[in-house]
């Protein structure tokens, strides 16, 4: 075979000869490098996958919402889905899976909007077999995802599972610190049975390794639907709904109304603030176990609690605030301060997982040193005007136009696709 620089070896200098000769063959190389990873693409086999979830929607939070992404992402790439999940009264509109196995649901204490699966050992193996299942993922580590683990484990495949919420840390929030042992023995060794686990980022990833998990992390980030959540949804009617004037700072929490999420502290300011003279208003948006606890507080009649939203009412009261406050410190990401930020919102919250990676300090919000509770109270009371905060949130926009899911749909493709080599 003739070699594409055999007609060079004129009576030049044999430096500039031999560094061009080994400039074409690095590039001959890297062409066929690329070729062939352009071929394994195309015969890349399209997966079976069983995913097995306690949350989906229609119910409202991150791992369900974000695990709804996932889902329709990899249907779209032409992989086949097996839903297996606990029942619920209302299906979801936005996806329907290849398969679906259904088992009994049980509500969760102080959680009665969420629940779990009953542990259905039978019914879990054989929906996964029936399907020629290639690869089984665990998206919740409780009793179904259990049944699952042991399902898989008897038909010899290959598990994946993901770590979305820190039980470890919210314990102490439930007065149940002394179960933070037990948590996390039960938790290493439930990733430990798997080949994989997937994490939001790699903060999470250094908090498991730091309780001895040792299996394989891999890094699925998260996105935000721009064209949905948009400062276009702002909505004049809802802000004369809360009865605030044209200048009024509207200060928006989005999320479970719970103990972990410290919304109390935000009230406490929100009131301190009222004290000061300060022309805010206060819009709480979710449900959960700390509502009648929060509408209690001193001077919380004047907080606007909307109860949980979705849809076009939920994205409308996202453009329709001015600032998103956001004081959980147990978050594994924190999906709505994504939301927030493609709404146009500047964001104040503590410097750990998604705002971390994406909010930049006194341009696109104000980061607070985990722990310093009391500086987080101090960014509040010190917040500017509505057309600083406008600024900020044009910047808050613009650090979000390239956070949508196609990049997290393919580092999920390519962790199940690892693991499932890995097996054969």
């Amino acid at each position: 075979m003739t070699r594409p620089y055999a007609d060079l070896d004129y009576d030049w200098s044999p430096n500039f000869r031999d560094n061009f000769k080994a400039f074409f063959e690095q590039s001959h190389n890297n062409q066929r490098t690329a070729n062939k990873n352009i071929l394994e693409e195309l015969v890349r086999p399209r997966l079976r996958i069983a995913i097995v979830t306690e949350t989906w929607p229609p119910e409202i939070n991150g791992v369900a919402l974000s695990l709804l992404q996932l889902c329709k992402g990899l249907q779209k790439l032409g992989h086949k889905i097996l839903l297996i999940r606990p029942e619920q009264t209302q299906d979801c509109q936005e996806f329907v899976p290849n398969k679906s196995c259904m088992v009994k649901a049980q509500a969760i204490p102080k959680y009665t909007s969420l629940q779990f699966g009953w542990p259905q050992f039978l019914k879990v193996r054989q929906a996964i077999q029936e399907f020629s299942s290639d690869i089984v993922h665990i998206v919740t580590e409780g009793p179904l995802g259990l049944s699952a683990l042991q399902s898989a484990k008897q038909l010899n495949l290959p598990v994946s599972s993901g770590f979305h919420s820190p039980f470890q840390d919210m314990s102490r929030f439930f007065d149940l610190a002394f179960l933070l042992k037990p948590i996390q023995r039960y938790l290493r060794w439930f990733h430990n049975s798997t080949q994989l686990t997937c994490v939001p980022n790699a903060e999470t990833a250094n908090a498991l390794r730091s309780f001895g998990v040792d299996c394989k992390l891999c890094v699925v980030g998260r996105g935000v639907d721009i064209q949905r959540f948009s400062p276009q949804h702002r909505s004049e009617k809802i802000r004369e709904s809360w009865g605030v004037a044209t200048d009024t700072v509207v200060m928006l929490y989005v999320g479970r109304l719970s103990p972990e999420k410290q919304i109390g502290m935000i009230i406490e300011s929100y009131q301190q603030m009222r004290q000061q003279g300060k022309n805010v208003s206060l819009v709480i948006v979710g449900d959960g176990p700390d509502h009648r606890h929060l509408t209690q507080m001193l001077g919380a009649e004047s907080v606007i609690f909307t109860g949980a939203l979705s849809g076009q009412a939920l994205t409308s009261v996202y453009a329709s605030a001015d600032v998103f406050v956001f004081a959980s410190q147990v978050e594994t990401f924190g999906n709505v301060v994504l939301e927030a930020m493609a709404s146009g919102l500047p964001v104040v919250a503590f410097d750990y997982a998604c705002a971390q990676q994406y909010v930049v300090n006194y341009l696109s919000g104000w980061l607070v040193a985990k722990g310093n509770e009391s500086g987080f109270k101090q960014i509040l009371y010190a917040l500017p005007e509505r057309l600083v905060l406008q600024r900020m949130g044009r910047h808050a926009l613009e650090a979000t136009r390239q956070a949508g899911w196609q990049f997290p749909v393919q580092q999920f493709e390519q962790a199940l696709y690892e693991v499932v080599q890995t097996a054969k």
